[in-house]
């Protein structure tokens, strides 16, 4: 089993009420998105964007994760705070 190295810390790990909705009727949980997200997979932002994060993970500054639900198809950002305090998973008409 290969290990993920995160690469910042999460905080405190909240979800809104509708991105926790569109995870059960998905049939899914907040792990593996948090995972693909700790690890540097940004999923389906554009290269810029990407690329953007890769630099905010060593400035501290704040990260944002999209990701297509594959079934719903219902995209959820996972965005972590420039503090590392939190991360939140929501859905972008919630931001």
């Amino acid at each position: 089993m290969n290990a993920t190295i995160a690469l910042f810390e999460l905080g405190q790990v909240v979800g809104t009420p509708g991105a926790i909705r569109a995870l059960a009727e998905e049939g899914l949980g907040i792990s593996g998105l948090l995972l693909r997200h700790v690890s540097g997979d940004w999923g389906d932002l554009g290269t810029e964007d990407k690329e953007e994060n890769d630099f905010a993970v060593s400035r501290h500054l704040r990260i944002l994760s999209s990701y297509r639900l594959p079934k719903t198809n219902v995209r959820i950002w996972v965005i972590t705070e420039a503090d590392r305090s939190a991360t939140t998973l929501l859905l972008p008409e919630e931001y």
